[in-house]
């Protein structure tokens, strides 16, 4: 664990505010759930849930069975970071920050179908040249809590690949409802 050198008070409601600087570092935005952890030695610990991540066992399955059918990489993050990864080194992704490329494309909270040989980047570093890719939020009770990814390097993107991750999507959404 890291000292940051920052003290902080608790008010009379039992609130304690977390310093932008931090919450920008963290990538905490408002309205972001946080999960509380002590342990034995006093240490209160907060940590940015993930609801998606839950889930990261079913997910890493699904990503695999779509990489089976498809023959596509395929992905599954949540806002924040990697959780399941098919068709490529998990090494290289498994667990890493999702890049700006990848949040901005789940902020347009539509299914972004991109059929231009490009390079793209999912994670800080990490480039991948591409015929053509795939990427559908998922969004549970009109929060946008991550995406499925496919990536094609040798075909364009056709309407049954581009219909998969859509169900996948809406699949693990019904999941995080339930």
């Amino acid at each position: 664990m890291k000292a940051t050198g920052i003290v902080r008070r608790i008010d009379d409601l039992g609130r304690v505010v977390i310093p932008k600087e931090i919450r920008r570092t963290m990538r905490i935005r408002e309205g972001d759930p946080l999960e509380i952890f002590t342990d034995r030695e006093g240490e209160v610990i907060l940590k940015k849930y993930s609801p998606i991540s839950d889930l990261s066992e079913f997910a890493t399955e699904y990503v695999e069975s779509l990489y089976e059918a498809l023959g596509t990489p395929t992905f599954i993050s949540d806002r924040d970071e990697m959780i399941a990864i098919a068709g490529v080194p998990k090494k290289e992704y498994a667990n890493r920050r999702i890049s700006v490329f990848a949040e901005d494309s789940m902020k347009q909270r539509q299914t972004v179908v991109e059929k231009l040989e490009t390079t793209i980047e999912l994670v800080p570093g990490q480039y991948e040249q591409v015929k053509s890719y795939c990427i559908v939020p998922i969004i549970v009770s009109g929060d946008v809590i991550g995406a499925v990814y496919l990536l094609s390097k040798v075909h364009f993107i056709g309407e049954m690949e581009q219909k998969s991750a859509e169900v996948a999507a809406l699949f693990l959404a019904k999941q995080m409802e339930s």
